[in-house]
């Protein structure tokens, strides 16, 4: 009986094997959130945000248990044209004085066959309103790097209806979504 219970003791108490939490290496410029936009319909109009954190949990051997969250600092927009970022910055797009931060936390992700790749499912709240978004999600690779550290490393993409989010203004019917492009390093904690 005394076994039994050790025995039932030593698997309650055995720490239960989690994926590994990487930090998005921000610091290193390693990680990008960047998006796209088409201009009247005529031209594509790119953009960044310099600014944000975040970290991801990933597995190999269990990729179904990933799992992201981000938070960006949307005052750092930049578009590559100053008069047009100040614009980005006001009510009628990120309304940043009211809304400084935009966040991302998963709820889901589901591996492709393969387990490299997949659909990363989650919460975005941007300019006060929380949506669910999917991302495709690609695996670019992973292992050790020079420092004596480990890294992986994911390229994803999605896009976003702006007026899911509040943004209402007309910049023609082909430039009602923005693709968003993240690529991102993590450091193994």
């Amino acid at each position: 009986m005394i076994k039994r219970l050790l025995c039932i003791v030593c698997l309650v108490c055995t720490p239960m094997a989690y994926a590994a939490e990487y930090v998005i290496d921000t610091q290193g410029t390693h990680a990008f959130i960047q998006f796209r936009i088409k201009h009247l319909g005529y031209s594509w109009l790119y953009g960044r945000f310099d600014r944000f954190e975040g970290s991801f949990n990933y597995d190999p051997k269990k990729p179904d248990e990933s799992s992201a969250k981000v938070t960006i600092d949307m005052n750092s927009v930049d578009s590559n044209h100053a008069e047009r970022d100040k614009h980005l910055r006001d009510e009628r797009f990120f309304d940043v004085a009211k809304f400084p931060k935009a966040t991302f936390v998963s709820t889901a992700f589901k591996p492709s066959s393969d387990g490299q790749n997949g659909t990363l499912t989650g919460m975005l709240t941007l300019k006060g309103i929380t949506k669910e978004i999917v991302i495709d999600v690609e695996r670019v690779g992973g292992g050790p790097d020079p420092w004596g550290g480990q890294r992986q490393g994911f390229t994803g993409k999605t896009e976003i209806r702006l007026k899911d989010f509040g943004i209402n203004f007309d910049l023609g019917p082909a430039s009602t979504t923005a693709e968003v492009l993240l690529d991102v390093e993590g450091v193994k904690k």
